[in-house]
């Protein structure tokens, strides 16, 4: 696995993101730091993965790879090959390529990912 070389002391913040894209009930803020792209997701209750972002990306699943961990809220995560887990508050997570997911009760799910540069982005 390759892994890129951090050249530089550089801290930035989620509340001046480089980027902020606003699917259906979600905001991503996109930040870059050298090589490397972050992103601090917040899906609203009633979000789903299929009424969010499959409009934009044209996709039957989500075909991203996430790694990430969980501020607060919950969402569950089913992928194509029948697993299905729920991921909350204090969790660390990776999702493969192929998957749906939803926000599961009133509470808006925050998260964030390394390697955001392509989601919800055609």
């Amino acid at each position: 696995m390759a892994t890129l070389a951090v050249t530089k002391l550089e801290v930035r913040s989620f509340d001046s993101p480089d980027e902020v894209r606003k699917p259906a009930n979600a905001k991503i803020d996109v930040t870059n730091l050298g090589d490397y792209t972050l992103g601090r997701f917040q899906f609203e209750p009633g979000w789903t993965w299929a009424g969010s972002v499959k409009p934009i990306v044209g996709t039957d699943h989500c075909e991203v790879n996430h790694i990430g961990h969980c501020l607060a809220g919950e969402i569950e995560v089913w992928t194509t090959d029948g697993q299905r887990t729920r991921i909350k508050a204090g969790d660390a997570y990776t999702i493969p390529p192929g998957h749906d997911a939803k926000v599961i009760g009133d509470v808006p799910y925050v998260g964030v990912e390394f390697n955001a540069a392509t989601y919800a982005k055609k």
